[in-house]
């Protein structure tokens, strides 16, 4: 438990707010990690069989893409109001129910006879894995310690990317042995025997779910009305969504251009690009973990360093990413646009746990959902497609090199949450009054981080 220099304990700095076991924490969080891999794998197992239901179907391209974006329209529609629901009436249930239903829906489209019946598939695929980013992430959360969060939510978080390589990987591989029903079929049986494993293992009494959904001694729940205000009540709050959100504008348009990058400036094959493109997804992925590590280890004695690591980390992948652009073909450049991925995503997990420090645990789903909501608009959806337009101007090396200056303003936004921060929670009682205002820096390295 974190105390300042009187000896005071800070509330924030409670173990956390169930009571388990570490064996069972780190149980939940390999069968929730499992789910994950589970969740993306049945998602990305299409894009691995997009030539065999093109010939076989004889379907457009449009008619495929739409069955890989009704997907991700479910879950930019569905994540606030389910993890909203998962918050009030039971994580864990909802998190069972949603592998269960994405499961299935993937079992569905190893059957499907048609484009419509796929494209119902996929549309249940897409509901089931709305929400579950956001509330396996809050239930993994509050049986950690909290000094633990950034590492934990950059580990959680790069789960997508391995998702994303297992999925059209062990996909493919299926797809080409035994064909294109039985990649969807093993995705399908994957997803639905982990959920019964998750059900049967993780339960709400074990948990004591009923604390964390609850506020004030009384045990009395609060009204969503007082609760969902604190989603925006703050200025570092808003904050930190906005600068995870410029820093996955940069994350997202890389990965999206790098294939086309890697064979338009280094003649690679369309293949062999892909794979290499594939290597920056895992660069990406490692960063998110490595930086919550070092911010969930520095942040333990001097309030707001999570701030710092994200500032550092927006700052460094501009700097290597504007530079490694510069250069020509060769393997420096590759180098120091690995590097700058790597720090680019590295952010995730500061932003995160900081979000999860300002507001109410009642509803943590619900604010991890809207900082997934921030990091879509803001960074997600528009970052391959403005560079996509940028490319068509000024070419596609040109783009490139003009995307990581979206870094200055990430940077920025966490500078600014990073001044309010203190004020923000002491404002939100989440922070003594002991604690001094962040402008007296000489006074902040005596003091604990509530992070």
């Amino acid at each position: 438990m974190g105390r300042d220099s009187t000896g005071t304990a800070f509330p924030e700095m409670s173990p956390a707010i169930t009571a388990v076991s570490r064996s069972y924490a780190w149980l939940i969080f390999t069968l929730s990690f499992g789910l994950l891999l589970s969740d993306v794998m049945s998602r990305q197992v299409l894009n691995a069989v997009f030539p065999l239901l093109k010939a076989e179907w004889l379907l457009s391209d449009a008619q495929l893409g739409s069955l890989s974006g009704i997907v991700a329209l479910m879950v930019g529609l569905l994540a606030f109001p389910l993890s909203l629901l998962a918050d009030r009436w039971g994580r864990v249930r909802s998190l069972v129910i949603a592998a269960t239903m994405w499961s299935l829906a993937t079992l569905g489209c190893a059957v499907s006879a048609s484009y419509g019946e796929m494209f119902l598939a996929r549309f249940m695929v897409g509901v089931g894995e709305a929400a579950y980013g956001s509330v396996g992430l809050a239930l993994i959360l509050s049986v950690f310690p909290i000094r633990m969060r950034a590492t934990l939510s950059g580990v959680f978080l790069a789960g997508g990317s391995f998702g994303s390589l297992l999925g059209v990987s062990v996909g493919g591989v299926v797809a080409q042995h035994l064909g294109w029903r039985w990649a969807f079929g093993v995705m399908g049986v994957f997803g639905l025997t982990l959920a019964v494993i998750y059900g049967i293992v993780v339960t709400e009494k074990r948990l004591g779910s009923n604390i964390s959904t609850r506020s004030g001694a009384s045990g009395e729940r609060a009204p969503i009305r007082t609760l969902l205000p604190r989603l925006f009540s703050s200025v570092s709050v808003v904050c930190v969504y906005i600068g995870s959100g410029m820093q996955l504008f940069i994350v997202w348009a890389l990965l999206a251009w790098m294939p086309s990058f890697l064979n338009r400036y280094y003649a690679m094959p369309s293949a062999k690009a892909g794979l290499v493109a594939g290597v920056f997804a895992l660069i990406g992925g490692t960063g998110m973990i490595l930086c919550g590590i070092v911010a969930d280890r520095l942040s333990r004695k001097v309030v707001s360093r999570k701030w710092t690591v994200a500032i550092a980390c927006s700052l460094a992948s501009l700097v290597l990413l504007m530079f490694g652009f510069q250069l020509p073909p060769g393997p420096l450049q590759l180098v120091l646009i690995g590097a700058g991925t790597l720090l680019a995503a590295g952010t995730a997990g500061p932003a995160a746990a900081i979000v999860a420090n300002l507001t109410p645990p009642a509803i943590a789903a619900t604010a991890f959902a809207t900082l997934t909501l921030a990091n879509n608009l803001l960074g997600v959806a528009p970052g391959p497609s403005v560079t996509g337009m940028l490319s068509d101007r000024i070419g596609l090396l040109g783009a490139l090199q003009m995307i990581p200056l979206v870094a200055i303003a990430g940077s920025a936004a966490f500078a600014i949450g990073k001044f309010y921060y203190a004020k923000d929670l002491r404002r939100l009682r989440l922070l003594p009054d002991m604690v001094p205002d962040p402008s007296r820096s000489h006074e902040l390295h005596r003091t604990a981080d509530p992070s």
